[in-house]
């Protein structure tokens, strides 16, 4: 046995599950328990002058560490239950009928009640009903049996031994009980701790994967990904479109670091990120040094998405004016807004991104595109929808690329 290679006997082996591996544990105790009963109980009894066959204890105990080994080396633990558990339930009538009856047994076919219990451990509450019942049955039978042959059946335990040796099986029994079952709702606590931990941290990973899919998405879009849907794409008849970009950018990372120019984009879109969540405005994605957001996706969760557009490009450019005056870098910024219909929806399998078309999205960007350093150019529907609640200086009429001769609006503050 000392020869034997644990490590390599298990390599064919399955690997168990945490309750399995407890499951096994369980049943080894209770099988070390009722082999250390046996021995003690037969010298016992030698002890007090009634000696008895030990062919009995010792085929018991021999085969149940024969079958302790062979689960040690092979973990089938179904194999290993059903031969143990038939062990444990068989020997102790065995035991009752070498000695007498279960008068002067002082009851050791009681012990055969751990088999049942021990199915229920291992084996789980339905697989050990039938153990019970054939307990309950072999129980029965060696009643009848008793009856029918009271008086046959000589008595070599004298009452005193018969009284001692019930109360030991009946405490001894009680103890095995109930430090199983204790042992077992332990381990069981230690499990369920455990599962709930990893639970726990499946949770904190799915809340960080959501929080990350919505910031990438809008919320319906990333429920809709989430039912795995194909296709994605919806029209709004009425949103209102923004793109403000850093004039001069590009001539300026000429004179900067990669580190500068990233810090200074970070610095002014993560500006622009808490002014749109401010606003509960929607930002899109960003495009170089171009900041594109939109309100009225939603429109029941804001009505006024215009209003909220126009107050988020009136504060982006006051935080601009201080980034510009705390930082001493020449930051301008120029908006373009424009209101109407788009299309949006998600493109591509991998990677994919919210993306936003229509004309709506090519007027906005050409307001921004047109616009003077420090200004916010909206179209004619924008004006029409803020001109109550903001103040605008007189129209203009501006060659649009793509468009022609447009009437734009330069959106001066709030009314």
């Amino acid at each position: 046995m000392s020869a034997a290679n644990p490590a390599g006997a298990n390599l064919s082996a399955s690997p168990m599950t945490p309750e399995e591996k407890l499951s096994g544990d369980m049943l080894m105790l209770t099988s070390g328990f009722m082999m250390c009963a046996a021995a003690l109980w037969l010298a016992v009894y030698w002890s007090l002058g009634h000696q008895y066959s030990t062919a009995i204890p010792l085929i018991f105990q021999g085969l149940s560490a024969a079958t302790v080994l062979l689960y040690w080396r092979t973990r089938k633990l179904m194999l290993f239950a059903f031969v143990q558990l038939g062990l444990i339930l068989f020997a102790p009538f065995a035991m009752q009928w070498a000695i007498g009856n279960f008068v002067s047994s002082s009851g050791v076919s009681l012990w055969g009640l751990m088999a049942p219990v021990g199915a229920v451990t291992v084996l789980g509450t339905r697989q050990s009903v039938p153990w019970f019942f054939a307990w309950l049955f072999m129980t029965v039978m060696a009643g009848v049996f008793d009856f029918l042959l009271a008086g046959n059946v000589p008595t070599r335990v004298d009452m005193a031994t018969v009284a001692v040796f019930f109360v030991l099986n009946f405490a001894a029994i009680s103890v095995m009980i109930y430090s199983l079952l204790w042992y077992f709702a332990s381990e069981k606590q230690k499990l369920r701790a455990q599962v709930d931990a990893q639970h726990a941290e499946l949770k904190l990973e799915k809340d960080r994967s959501e929080k990350l899919l919505l910031n990438i998405l809008p919320p319906a879009i990333a429920e809709r990904l989430k039912r795995n849907e194909m296709n994605i794409a919806q029209g709004h008849a009425d949103v209102t479109v923004m793109f403000a970009d850093i004039v001069g950018f590009t001539r300026m990372t000429e004179e900067l670091s990669p580190v500068e120019t990233v810090k200074i984009l970070n610095d002014v879109f993560s500006m622009f990120d808490e002014i749109a969540d401010k606003h509960r405005v929607e930002k899109i994605k960003t495009i170089g040094d171009a900041y594109m957001a939109c309100a009225g996706l939603d429109a029941g969760a804001n009505i006024h998405y215009a209003d909220a557009v126009g107050s988020m490009a009136l504060e982006m450019q006051d935080k601009v004016r201080e980034y510009r005056e705390r930082t001493g870098e020449r930051i301008e910024i120029r908006v373009g807004i424009g209101t109407g219909p788009v299309v949006a929806g998600v493109i591509g399998k991998r990677k994919f991104i919210y993306d936003m078309w229509g004309d709506t999205v090519n007027v906005a960007f050409r307001m921004a595109a047109d616009a003077y350093s420090g200004a916010i150019q909206v179209d004619l529907m924008t004006y029409r929808r803020l001109h109550n609640r903001f103040r605008f200086d007189e129209a203009h009429e501006v060659e649009i690329k793509g468009k022609g001769r447009m009437q734009v609006f330069h959106l001066m503050g709030r009314q």
